[in-house]
């Protein structure tokens, strides 16, 4: 018997899609045509399911994401709030995959520890993007199209290429941040107007007191 808490009045679940056991979905969600939520998975309230998508067991989606069409999200990965996740991206979740053992025999549950994806909040991974587990998006980072991440991201970086490479910073609009004036290691957002102050490789907004982190490692605090 499907059992699924928290599905408010305000939630849309189209009929073609597939809602596993024990799955929680916020109030405010839409789940679209053929998308498979798997037991367990919690969605947050406001969150949109693209046509095709899959979330896997156990994942967790924070507030007001975004999964477009045929995306891909494989346990254990977590993303915070405001994440975007592009058509046909794929966070994976095997390290060394292998269909088999090393003596023939059909690999199960038992014989492999899923690695997940951790992505912060109002990260956006762009379409057909593959972030290799185990690896860390940080804060408002952008991943570019196509890219293929296989190491962890710093908050407000821009990503691009095979493997992914970092060629800039990108601010809470999305847009790529401009260097200021006479102001080494500063930069300028040219959508908001604001700044940010880049030190020893990280990038910081300057009205923030503090950096943005990962919720889930303060969670284990």
């Amino acid at each position: 018997m499907l059992h699924i808490s928290m599905l408010g009045t305000m939630t849309r679940i189209v009929h073609s899609a597939q809602i596993g056991d024990n799955t929680r979905i916020g109030d405010g969600c839409a789940i679209w045509d053929y998308a498979q939520i798997r037991e367990n998975a919690v969605l947050g309230e406001n969150c949109v399911i693209g046509r095709g998508a899959y979330i896997d067991s156990g994942v967790h989606v924070g507030n007001n994401c975004k999964i477009q069409n045929y995306a891909l999200v494989y346990e254990p990965a977590q993303l915070a709030d405001g994440v975007f996740i592009g058509p046909a991206a794929v966070l994976t979740n095997d390290q060394w995959p292998r269909a088999v053992n090393p003596d023939g025999t059909l690999k199960s549950a038992s014989d492999w520890e899923a690695v997940g994806v951790v992505i912060n909040e109002g990260s956006a991974v762009g379409a057909r993007a593959v972030c290799v587990a185990p690896v860390t998006i940080g804060a408002w980072a952008t991943i570019g199209s196509g890219a293929v991440v296989t190491h962890d991201v710093p908050d407000y970086a821009l990503m691009v290429g095979v493997p992914a490479r970092h060629i800039g910073w990108v601010g809470r609009a999305g847009v790529r941040l401009e260097p200021v004036a006479d102001q080494p290691g500063k930069f300028r957002c040219p959508i908001t107007g604001e700044t940010y102050t880049e030190s020893d490789g990280k990038l910081r907004r300057d009205t923030d007191e503090h950096e943005p982190g990962n919720p889930y490692e303060k969670e284990k605090d």
